[in-house]
């Protein structure tokens, strides 16, 4: 299981135009001043604008989150200021799947289960298409989660190994 513990996420708005990854690289050094002996790794999700940041050690992000308190700016060419959010990456509100779980588990046990990883807002259960001949339920619960802390992709639920998606 790969762990994001060691991984800062830059969130910023979507309303605002693309920035190359050049213009990324230089705000992140001259602005938020993260030290390049630090940096293992940096993806840049152009769909979700969202910059992740593998660092070497967790306590160089929250020294960092400390250090803007959550918030940063990014400054234009053009002279506007769109705002950014810092955060510790995987954490927030989250859609999970849960595959492989016996029909008869109740969504209160997985709500028990799930409880230590963060707040469960909802769960829905997915359904076959109408394209196939049963529209039923297929199996595979939909949870909307509030994360305090990372979920492993497999956990054991009443008795049963589970996939997490």
């Amino acid at each position: 299981m790969a762990i994001r513990s060691n991984t800062i996420a830059f969130t910023f708005d979507p309303a605002i135009p693309r920035i190359t990854a050049h213009d990324i690289h230089v705000w992140l050094h001259a602005e938020i001043r993260i030290l390049e002996q630090k940096v293992q790794m940096i993806q840049i999700d152009c769909i979700k604008r969202q910059v992740y940041v593998k660092v070497t050690d967790k306590n160089y992000i929250l020294s960092i989150i400390n250090g803007t308190g959550g918030h940063g700016e990014y400054k234009h060419h053009t002279g506007e200021i769109s705002p950014v959010e810092i955060a510790v990456a995987g954490m927030g509100y989250k859609k999970i799947r849960v595959a492989n779980l016996p029909p008869e588990v109740l969504d209160d046990t997985l709500r028990a289960t799930l409880a230590p990883f963060g707040q469960v807002l909802n769960i829905q259960n997915e359904m076959w298409a109408r394209a196939y001949r049963y529209p039923v339920v297929n199996g595979v619960r939909q949870i909307n989660v509030m994360l305090a802390q990372h979920i492993p992709s497999h956990l054991v639920i009443a008795g049963e190994l589970v996939l997490i998606s």
